[in-house]
């Protein structure tokens, strides 16, 4: 050590390091303080453990819709099976319904404002003038052997109480009998589900979701993940295979999760002949349901009842949407491993829109998803239209956007498409890739998001989808009320985690795809974390590690910044300096050493400021290397190769500050006197030692003009009036309203 301390400091003296005086913020440290360490039930590679293991809830249900009193009454067995390593004595189960019920009407509230001048609605969910009837009516929770559980309710969580300990391994069947008012979507804030009433006709549209009681998590990370629902955050859900039964009225028509497997039962020969039809149509829908036989179909309402079975496998949820006015068409998308056939319902106010655009933006969808991650796994996606919606269920999903008068503008089809695209994406996130999204709503809406303008981007480059530049005004906002994304779903405030949850976490993952990893081993890792997560509940840290982990890739401080903090993107170009080697031989204008620059007493000593590349190259006297500096080192430089090396070669020092507080790579273009451009590329590490102010020295062979940073947008900056040398002038605010005058 005696002999490498005087070495060291020999060579740090010889490379003029300058001491960083702002205090060191760690950015680049590992963010494992952040984050569950790895256990044998979460590798640290992020992928599951070896000894993984997640609970499982197989449903037998029986429904009936009443449509005289707009009831639903249920009677369902349950199937529990306990693969934890713990003995269960108690089970919690959701109630989701009751989050409406009387004495729970304060319960999560989203606004609780009242301002002059209100809407009626606006008031109607702030006072409940209106009362309406909510919640669950539990008629029995019993045993397979047909006791009584006991039970205990807290809002929207029930407690059963077994009569014998649920050991580690064994299974256990209960059964629950139920009913619930179905409530008028239109008097909800935030309304996942219900009825919608069409006046003109005297018809309905039920959309049944949340409403039979379901298993809560229990995972090896929460235990029972029992938080009450509150409206934004959504759901935790154990996977199952579900066989349901649900009686309608005669002439409505199901749409629902799984396969229907008593078609002849409930189709006419005439809509079984169709549907097979689409089962071979590839290029476009076929109409199960017409507009005339959906319009006749209004006019009279049956006494009469038909049940409609269905079964699915290895979901977590199910939900079935119900009337008599659907039209419904359907059509074959063929995915590298199978067939899933795209199917769309809706009113006739949907068209004609929903019948030109709906089943189309399915296919898009599932054809984009799957390649991204893997292929749709079950046998149908079916898209529901409603009013004012957008909800996400395994295989169905309930959509807004509608014509008036038969006629949509452009934004507003766009919108709908869009909604369609987001809703049907969600079977991957997290219908499959099953995340906890009452705790974490960025890690299914974030990672569909990106995906969902992925589908737009490369399907519908005409409606615009997401970029950088959408999160600028939201990473500006006020620091006293922005949340990290990294924050839980019902504690973000409700305007605005449309931005921190949805957008971004998708800006997010753009930059790591195109700025920072790069588009190849970007998609490889997303496609592994896919893969390895599907039917299984991942964690914010299995994304972060298996990220890193598929792509040898450090991204802690990529992940630290953009997901544990507010800091925002601003990169200041400060300083550009022209150098040139002086050559005896170059001529006196090369050489011109005169320079305008102004002492700024903000920098270090002083340090002269240009302002423009008017003057000229500053000359740099290159002198031969003493033998010293060499020390030990016998070989030697070929100093006369490095000095015709760079003979005649522009060389710019480029100083680059960090305004905004995130670490990003530092992208540069470079404008030439020519005409042509280029761009170079450092990584964010050079922000490691000095997280504040980094200096990069580029040799160029052509004479730049202008120098910008980030030419493209890629990385979110907020400012990009100092992005540029020579300085952009920009107008001030009382300037351009002359300009306006």
């Amino acid at each position: 050590m005696k002999q490498i301390l005087p070495l060291l400091f020999s060579v740090l003296y010889f490379l003029n390091i300058n001491a960083q005086t702002q205090p060191w913020q760690g950015k680049f440290e590992p963010i494992d303080n952040l984050i569950a360490a790895p256990n044998t039930y979460r590798a640290a590679s992020g992928a599951p453990g070896s000894q993984y293991w997640q609970q499982r809830a197989n449903y037998k249900i029986k429904a009936t819709l009443d449509e005289k009193t707009n009831t639903l009454f249920g009677d369902e067995t349950i199937e529990y099976f306990n693969n934890s390593p713990d003995a269960l004595t108690y089970l919690w189960i959701q109630l989701e319904q009751n989050v409406n019920k009387k004495g729970n009407e304060d319960f999560g509230s989203i606004n609780n404002d009242v301002k002059d001048f209100m809407t009626t609605r606006q008031m109607q969910f702030l006072t409940r003038a209106i009362d309406f009837p909510a919640g669950y009516s539990i008629k029995y929770v019993k045993d397979s052997q047909d006791a009584n559980l006991k039970t205990m309710v807290n809002n929207t969580m029930m407690k059963v109480k077994l009569n014998k300990t649920l050991q580690p391994g064994e299974s256990m069947s209960f059964s629950i009998g139920w009913s619930y008012p179905i409530t008028d979507r239109s008097l909800f804030l935030l309304s996942r589900e219900g009825y919608e009433y069409f006046p003109e006709d005297d018809n309905t549209a039920y959309l049944i979701a949340h409403w039979f009681p379901r298993m809560a998590v229990y995972s090896d990370t929460e235990g029972w993940q029992n938080q009450q629902f509150q409206k934004l955050g959504e759901f935790a859900l154990e996977f199952g295979d579900y066989d349901v039964e649900i009686t309608v009225p005669a002439d409505h028509v199901i749409a629902a999760t799984g396969l229907l497997s008593n078609s002849k039962d409930v189709l006419t020969k005439e809509q079984l002949k169709r549907m097979d039809k689409a089962k071979t149509s590839f290029d476009k829908p076929v109409m199960i349901i017409t507009q005339s036989e959906a319009q006749a179909n209004e006019k009279t309402k049956s006494t009469k009842q038909k049940t409609w079975h269905f079964k699915a496998e290895n979901v977590r949820d199910f939900a079935f949407a119900s009337s008599r006015k659907f039209l419904w068409d359907a059509q074959a998308v063929k995915l590298p491993t199978h067939t899933v056939m795209a199917m769309s319902l809706y009113p006739k106010e949907g068209l004609p829109v929903w019948q030109e655009a709906s089943t189309t933006a399915i296919r898009h969808a599932l054809e984009v998803y799957s390649e991204a991650t893997f292929d749709y796994p079950y046998p149908v996606a079916i898209s529901v239209n409603t009013s004012n919606i957008g909800m996400e269920f395994p295989m169905i999903s309930f959509n807004g956007g509608r014509p008036i008068n038969g006629k949509i503008s452009p934004s507003a089809k766009a919108s709908m498409i869009g909604t369609i695209i987001h809703e049907v994406g969600h079977n991957w996130f997290p219908m499959i890739v099953s995340s906890d999204e009452r705790k974490w709503m960025w890690m299914d809406e974030g990672l569909n998001t990106f995906l969902h303008h992925r589908t737009l981007a490369e399907r519908y480059p005409d409606y615009g989808s997401v970029t950088p530049k959408k999160i600028v005004p939201f990473m500006k906002g006020d620091t006293n009320i922005l949340r990290p994304i990294m924050t839980t779903t019902d504690s973000e405030l409700f305007n605005q985690f449309g931005a921190n949850f949805y957008i971004k976490p998708t800006v997010g993952l753009q930059m790591l795809r195109h700025s920072i990893i790069g588009k190849e081993l970007f998609d490889e890792a997303f496609k592994e974390y896919a893969n390895r997560w599907k039917y299984k509940h991942p964690n914010p840290a299995d994304l972060f590690r298996t990220l890193e982990d598929a792509t040898a890739t450090d991204l802690d401080w990529f992940f630290r910044g953009w997901f544990f903090t507010t800091d925002h993107v601003d990169l200041e170009l400060s300083n550009v300096k022209w150098f040139k080697v002086y050559d005896e031989n170059s001529t006196k204008e090369d050489q011109n050493t005169t320079t305008e620059a102004t002492m700024n007493p903000n920098l270090p000593n002083n340090e002269m400021v240009e302002t423009d590349f008017s003057n000229g190259p500053e000359m740099i006297n290159m002198i031969a290397t003493p033998v010293k500096d060499y020390r030990q080192f016998l070989s030697r430089l070929d100093e006369p190769a490095v000095r015709k090396a760079l003979s005649g070669k522009n060389i710019y020092e480029v100083n680059v500050k960090n305004i905004g507080g995130l670490v990003m790579p530092v992208i540069i273009e470079w404008l030439f006197d020519d005409g042509s451009s280029e761009i170079d590329r450092i990584p964010a590490e050079i922000w490691r030692r000095n997280a504040y102010e980094i200096k990069k020295t580029f040799i160029k062979e052509k004479r730049v003009v202008k120098v910008n940073l980030d030419p493209n947008f890629e990385l979110a900056d907020t400012d990009m009036n100092n992005n540029s040398f020579p300085k952009t002038e920009t107008k001030s605010d009382f300037d351009r309203f002359k300009d306006g005058k």
